[in-house]
């Protein structure tokens, strides 16, 4: 199984990025898909969490309205379009997949998460 988040960079304060999400040796439709962040001595923050029909999405207080989660299941890709981007938004992303929990529940308490991929490190700098 391999996840790969790829689509960071440097950008400035109110500039975008968009994430994305290549999942193999999985089915993906069977799977919730998280976007989490994290900052070296900070709390992990789970970003959004989109269900596996892309019927329900979560977004973090922090991210709403400026964030948007989505996922192309025949391509076996999920993407996160981020806008609007903050200094507070610096961080390495990651995506992960899991199939025990809702959106919901997977961004705000998840302790196992079935995959992870590797990050990618996002900065919003002037």
């Amino acid at each position: 199984v391999q996840l790969q988040a790829s689509g960071g960079g440097l950008v400035q304060p109110e500039g975008s990025l968009r994430l994305s999400c290549a999942v193999s040796g999985i089915t993906l439709k069977n799977y919730v898909i998280g976007w989490f962040r994290q900052v070296p001595g900070k709390k992990r923050e789970g970003v959004s969490c989109i269900s596996s029909s892309d019927t329900e999405t979560y977004y973090a207080d922090s991210v709403k309205g400026r964030f948007t989660a989505s996922r192309d299941n025949t391509k076996k890709m999920a993407y996160l379009q981020m806008n609007s981007l903050k200094p507070e938004d610096t961080a390495v992303y990651y995506c992960a997949a899991d199939q025990s929990y809702g959106p919901r529940d997977l961004c705000t308490r998840a302790t196992y998460i079935d995959y992870w991929g590797l990050g990618t490190q996002v900065t919003v700098s002037s």
